[in-house]
């Protein structure tokens, strides 16, 4: 019942049945606003649970909204069990792995990254690449953490966002929901989340529906991390940005100040209580993430080496090449996070260190063997520099062990593609990330580093930085300064 073209009919059911039938679902007694939202979802569902058919052809998009703390993960899952319940085909999507695993584990249904679900990879099929088939008709399609979704890149074509629109309503009587927090970080290089933006959505031919989520679920109030985050996004709303944020913590068993010199025991208490995979830090820069990294390496796992088994590194830059022998696996993308199981040796060619490993991703429950680039490990760029691609790639197209001097390019292009160097993975240590790098996912604790902001930083992106980087915690928030102690 939940394929995308299932040949079960679905119930009738009307707005308001839809709506009463979600409040049951619910664990617990929706606020005025959330019942107000449940409302304006119905009627924007209707046609997909036995109510007429649209008679103008204009695609329906929904927007919902929603801040930390409001509910709308809870919602959504209750949605999602309803629709399945009522026979209504249901697909979710999320920008990234690990977002992706989130929203299947709270909706009870398998979630897809947005590139699986809707892009066919040349690796993987006889076809060219391009947008998938989408013969799912009738269906809803909802898409979590819809604010990272990029408009300007991302995408095979340019825009993620457009394949994503293409795809979903190339189907008949289709709908989509974007789910988001506007209030977090938008996309890289852009101002706004365009996803989540309705005059973006309008200009592209849709029609939009918007419902805002601000209210705290009463079954939240307790909680300091989102007791913080309320407040800056109250800051933000009111465009109230002057200062570097201070915390509130008195009161709050979930959230806390150290001081950067105790920082090693408290990571390592971290580490006893919620294991690594259940601890992260978040702080600002790529720079500082090294040095984090690094500190870590050296001060709480004791780990020397370049890589050892059992480590957490990252993924810094999408990769086709390794995952065209693994089932289920499409790609391994950008912010992945992987578990070294193996290494089986390491060596130096073409300037570059590389190294053979056997890769778990836990957000994916697939294992393979792979080549990672080890440089990337200790740099303070965000992947390989444009100067270090150039090199690589002089490097291999101009080896006498592959290539004679009367070799073509068009010759040593193609061996170029299939060269397992060239294709190497892009990595970092992943125990201290950019926000950007976290940005859908939750860990249990959370550490977040607001050491040295100097005052020409204080602003909206910093406001939205700290409420993205403190609402990844799920139970303990360790905020790292010594100036708000």
């Amino acid at each position: 019942m939940t394929s995308d073209h299932a040949d079960a009919t679905p119930l009738h059911v009307t707005p308001e049945q839809f709506a009463e039938t979600v409040t049951r679902a619910l664990p617990y007694t929706p606020n005025d606003q959330q019942s107000a939202v449940l409302g304006a979802l119905g009627r924007f569902l209707y046609p997909l649970m036995g109510g007429p058919a649209p008679t103008v052809s204009v695609e329906p998009v929904f927007i919902l909204a929603g801040y930390a703390g409001t509910g709308k993960t809870s919602l959504t899952g209750a949605i999602v069990s309803v629709m399945r319940h009522i026979k209504v085909n249901t697909v979710l999507m999320a920008p990234t792995g690990r977002a992706a695993k989130v929203f299947g584990s709270m909706s009870g249904q398998p979630a897809y990254t947005i590139h699986r679900k809707i892009y066919r990879h040349a690796l993987n099929t006889d076809m060219s690449p391009g947008l998938q088939t989408n013969e799912a008709h009738d269906t809803l399609f909802i898409v979590d953490e819809a604010s990272m979704i990029g408009d300007n890149e991302g995408g095979q074509y340019g825009s993620l966002l457009t394949d994503l629109i293409q795809y979903v309503f190339a189907g008949y009587n289709n709908r989509l929901i974007f789910v988001g927090d506007t209030a977090q970080l938008p996309p890289v290089g852009c101002q706004h989340s365009p996803a989540m933006s309705i005059d973006l959505l309008r200009s592209m031919g849709l029609k939009v529906s918007r419902a805002v989520l601000t209210a705290t679920a009463r079954q939240q109030q307790g909680s300091g991390i989102l007791t913080n985050a309320t407040d800056l996004r109250r800051h933000i709303a009111a465009n109230d940005m002057v200062a570097i944020p201070r915390l509130m913590t008195d009161g709050f068993d979930d959230i806390k100040i150290v001081n950067p010199v105790d920082l090693p025991e408290e990571i390592d208490a971290a580490y006893r209580r919620d294991g690594i995979d259940g601890t992260l830090l978040i702080t600002r820069s790529n720079k500082r993430a090294t040095a984090f990294n690094g500190a870590i390496r050296d001060q709480i796992l004791y780990l020397d080496g370049r890589l050892q088994k059992g480590e957490q590194i990252m993924v810094v830059k999408n990769n086709y090449f390794w995952s065209r022998r693994v089932k289920g696996l499409d790609f391994i993308a950008n912010g992945d996070i992987a578990v070294v199981d193996h290494v089986y040796g390491t060596e130096s060619r073409y300037g570059f260190l590389f190294a053979d490993v056997s890769l778990t991703l836990p957000d994916h429950d697939i294992s393979f063997d792979a080549k990672v680039i080890l440089d990337t490990l200790y740099s303070e760029s965000a992947a390989m520099t444009g100067d270090e691609i150039q090199r690589l790639y002089t490097a291999i197209m101009t080896d006498p062990q592959l290539f004679s001097d009367d070799t073509p390019v068009e010759k040593r292009l193609s061996a170029l593609r299939s060269n397992p160097y060239w294709n190497a993975i892009q990595v970092k240590y992943a125990y201290a990330v950019t926000c950007h790098k976290a940005q859908g996912g939750q860990w249990n604790t959370v550490f977040v580093d607001m050491g040295y902001i100097h005052p020409d930083a204080v602003g909206l992106e910093l406001y939205r930085w700290l409420y993205t980087a403190i609402t990844r915690a799920r139970t303990h928030l360790v905020i790292i300064d010594d100036r708000q102690e």
